[in-house]
């Protein structure tokens, strides 16, 4: 199960704010078609955490098929991914078969660290030595690339633990491998194999519904937030995990990402985007970078909540469709 830190809601209602932002978002998109003959370009890269994140068997498909249906899906976009390993999930045989069939087909090999701590609770002289054991697993793989990313998103709970893990990364010739659309497939992914795991037979279509509605929402949410942020369209890159709800619904998911205005992109070329390289002033840091842009400009803390993703805002909707 992904640990998730407690939550504390905003004051003010997201589902309005949501409604404002959709609203400027479309007005700009409607500006720029006056003005240009065309809405800019919406872009996303798939970045993928945790291979083999439930080591053992899940319900309909075993750890190889998992494995092989989501690259199986990338392999029919014709896109790259990055994927950022949790070197314990793949410290055996097993594990390192897998890496190596991703990195054959050319995705980025990423340090996700070693034993998934959550940054702010171990602190720096333990997260800073198991990401250089992460990296221990990965680095041998000719797709490695100095991309780190926090377990959890968590970069640092003062700016004393953000900047020693920023120095270190310097030191060490790491970039953050930053994801700009967050969301919470990950608790859809729970919920579903729950519910498989007492009824083997079950119609799952209500799951695959709320998951594509779902990552669309984040995506339209970030993508508009970002624009308002930065004054500009950026590449972006959405972060899902190596989870059997991938593993069923990947395909379906970029379907709908190209059915809804967005074009799928390799993640090396996300990677260029100049916003990879900003380091928001924020503290607790973390969460989106476009999230962390927002709040670092103080011109959005009435209508961010923290954390940015969890799964207690879904519970609601998925209590209600019978999830």
């Amino acid at each position: 199960m992904i640990r998730v830190p407690p939550v504390a809601r905003s004051p003010v209602s997201f589902m309005t704010y949501l409604a404002r932002a959709c609203l400027s978002g479309m007005l700009a998109c409607l500006v720029a078609q006056i003005a240009c003959g065309a809405a800019p370009a919406k872009e996303l890269a798939v970045t993928i955490d945790d291979l083999d994140i439930n080591s053992d068997d899940t319900p309909r498909l075993d750890l190889d098929q998992r494995d092989q249906a989501i690259l199986s899906a990338l392999r029919r976009e014709h896109i790259k991914a990055a994927l950022f390993v949790c070197g314990m999930r793949v410290d055996n045989d097993a594990g390192r078969r897998h890496v190596a069939a991703w990195n054959q087909e050319g995705h980025i090999i990423a340090n996700h660290t070693y034993s998934h701590f959550d940054y702010p609770e171990v602190g720096y002289q333990a997260f800073s030595q198991d990401a250089l054991r992460g990296e221990q697993i990965v680095s041998g793989y000719s797709g490695f690339q100095k991309l780190l990313r926090f377990p959890y998103l968590k970069e640092g709970a003062t700016v004393e633990q953000r900047d020693q893990m920023r120095q270190f990364m310097t030191a060490h010739g790491y970039r953050n491998g930053y994801v700009t659309i967050d969301a919470s497939e990950w608790a859809i992914d729970e919920r579903m194999r729950k519910r498989l795991a007492g009824h083997p037979d079950a119609d799952l279509s209500a799951y695959r519904d709320f998951y594509l509605e779902h990552m669309l929402s984040r995506a339209d949410y970030y993508d508009t937030l970002a624009r308002q942020v930065l004054h500009r369209p950026i590449r972006h890159t959405v972060l899902i995990h190596a989870n059997l709800l991938a593993a069923l619904y990947l395909p379906d998911l970029l379907t709908a990402f190209k059915s809804h205005g967005w074009k799928l992109i390799d993640a090396q070329q996300a990677y260029q985007d100049p916003v990879f390289s900003k380091t928001p002033d924020t503290a607790p840091a973390g969460e989106s970078l476009v999230w962390a842009l927002a709040k670092a400009s103080g011109k959005f803390d009435a209508v961010l909540r923290y954390p940015a993703e969890d799964s207690v805002y879904e519970d609601k909707r998925m209590d209600a469709l019978g999830l």
